[in-house]
């Protein structure tokens, strides 16, 4: 029946009723890690802030799954980051949070290196940890500092005037006014909102004189290490591709394209029988689509070296006999090939191309742990792992976060690149460090010389080195009133070095530091005086030259 004329136009009022609009100093974007540190020192800083969540989540990867903290090098981390990893450690203090396992146990077997600066401050880091222990220290934290998460907000349109941003608008009706914007997003929407230049894929080595960028000539990682073939019919090209092959050809080595590093989850697995969920099938699951993952097997099975359960994917082991299971080798975790819509899709197509990585990582363990054609140990093996009964056991185990390894990079005075990440330019306006390898998963999956081949792996190593202020604000022609810490101004290969957690929150603490400057001095972003903004972030803690020690706290 439909509802009466009355019902419809209370229920428009209802909804007109309910939109409000705010006004805060400063404005996030996005509650990842990276709005959640911004948020931190807006308000230590004495200044309001409006942390905005498009999704029902909150702390993005780090409380998502990624447990195991990429870092590059510990002494690199410094400010609200080092203070979330601090809080890690005192959260495992605790016996109540040893419930399935041995703390002694589990920290002497896995606890890593040393952290130079533990010893240096007194004060002691842990970097492994279950996504409910960093949701139990961001809410912490948060409640502490008063400030709440505006969750469901997905943004809608933007306010200009000229080169300035004055609010932006959600779905529910509400706006959002504010002096200073951070865009903490994974995709940098709130940014191309505000029409700033941006670029999404791999740059050509020739646009900033890079090496690794663009169409990889070799991919020697992550790849089949032994022949398969990609045809539905073997051997006959004509009979069209497996799934999960794209067509086309290599193309010219080092030329950019418009491929985005495969994304995956960060699943949380565990062996332990008292906390396992077994695997179940998909939604319309059809093992047909795992025609290539089976040839794999076969393939490997028939070879001096048959796979084994870690060679497909990787149980990096988190307390309480849990996991952070990453992507391993030629078909595993990462969806290749079926992230490339993600940066610019509506939020309607995401959860669609969500849905899809969860259907294909799904069907990838179940394949693994039913199948026949899968050796009985190697089914054994999988069949032994399962997603965990106490993590989001709202969504009966399943991350609600998806790795978008990158999306949208922003095109500002300062991009950051390869010559930032060996060493041989050197920003003067730092605002942090990166350290961790220039990374990139693999882009395409493709047939070369008649065989499946995964293209764009690279794992490059590089010392700890500054990022730019500059690399975080669009030109000053574009936008004054803006900062993008998460989606930066850096190309394919220099972005595979920063986009790690810890960096997120380092350096969107410095732009919320640079925000509140700017707010209190009344100038904008690109006016504020570098040195003002330096000595600042000194006196918060974080790390702007290697070798530096944050002061005791």
């Amino acid at each position: 029946m439909k509802p009466s004329l009355p019902l419809v136009i209370l229920t428009f009022w209802n909804g007109l009723a309910a939109a409000r609009e705010t006004h805060s100093d400063v404005c996030i974007f996005g509650a990842t890690s990276a709005g959640i540190a911004a948020a931190l020192q807006s308000v230590r800083m004495g200044k309001s802030v409006s942390l905005i969540e498009p999704s029902n989540h909150v702390g993005g990867l780090t409380t998502g799954g990624l447990g195991a903290t990429d870092i590059g090098n510990k002494a690199a981390i410094g400010g609200i980051a080092r203070e979330f990893y601090e809080r890690v450690f005192k959260f495992y203090e605790s016996p109540d949070a040893w419930r399935l396992e041995e703390r002694a146990a589990y920290l002497k077997a896995h606890r890593g290196g040393p952290d130079p600066l533990s010893a240096a401050t007194g004060r002691e880091t842990l970097w492994f940890f279950e996504p409910h222990a960093a949701s139990a220290i961001y809410s912490s934290m948060l409640k502490d500092a008063g400030i709440p998460v505006h969750r469901n907000e997905p943004l809608v349109s933007v306010t200009m005037d000229g080169q300035r941003l004055v609010s932006l608008k959600t779905s529910t009706g509400n706006v959002w006014n504010a002096s200073i914007f951070l865009d903490c997003t994974y995709e940098g929407d709130l940014m191309a909102k505000a029409g700033v230049s941006s670029h999404i894929g791999r740059e050509a080595n020739a646009v900033y004189s890079e090496k690794l960028n663009g169409i990889r000539p070799e991919t020697a990682k992550h790849q089949f290490t032994v022949p398969v073939d990609p045809f539905l019919r073997p051997g006959d090209a004509s009979s069209g591709l497996l799934p999960f092959i794209e067509s086309g050809e290599l193309g010219e080595p080092g030329a950019g394209d418009a491929s985005v590093q495969a994304y995956n989850f960060r699943l949380c697995m565990t062996r332990d029988p008292r906390n396992r969920r077994p695997w179940e099938a998909p939604e319309n699951y059809n093992p047909a689509q795992f025609e290539l993952l089976a040839r794999y097997i076969e393939a490997r099975a028939a070879s001096p070296k048959p796979l084994d359960a870690g060679q497909l994917f990787h149980p990096l082991p988190m307390p309480n006999h849990k996991t952070d299971t990453n992507n391993n080798g030629g078909f595993s975790t990462d969806f290749i090939g079926g992230s490339d819509r993600w940066p610019e899709a509506s939020y309607a197509e995401r959860a669609a191309i969500f849905k899809e990585h969860e259907r294909y990582t799904r069907g990838f363990f179940y394949f693994l742990a039913t199948n026949p054609r899968v050796p009985e140990k190697l089914r054994a093996e999988v069949a032994a792992w399962g997603l965990t009964k106490d993590e989001w056991p709202e969504t009966s185990g399943w991350p609600p976060q998806l790795y978008v390894r990158e999306a949208r990079r922003m095109i500002s005075d300062y991009v950051m690149s390869e010559h930032d990440c060996r060493g041989t330019r050197k920003a003067p306006d730092a605002v942090g460090l990166g350290a961790y390898n220039m990374d990139s998963h693999n882009c395409r999956r493709i047939v070369r010389n008649g065989l499946a081949h995964n293209e764009g792996d690279v794992q490059e190593p590089v010392k700890p080195y500054p990022v730019s202020w500059r690399s975080l604000i669009p030109k000053s022609t574009e936008c004054s009133n803006l900062a993008v810490p998460v989606c930066l101004a850096a190309s394919h290969m220099a972005y595979g070095s920063i986009r790690m957690e810890p960096v997120f929150m380092i350096l969107a603490q410095s732009a919320a530091t640079a925000a509140c400057l700017a707010i209190d001095a009344k100038s904008s972003l690109h006016q504020l005086p570098y040195p003002a903004l330096r000595t600042r972030l000194l006196a918060d803690g974080q790390i702007l030259e290697f070798g530096q020690l944050p002061p005791a706290r």
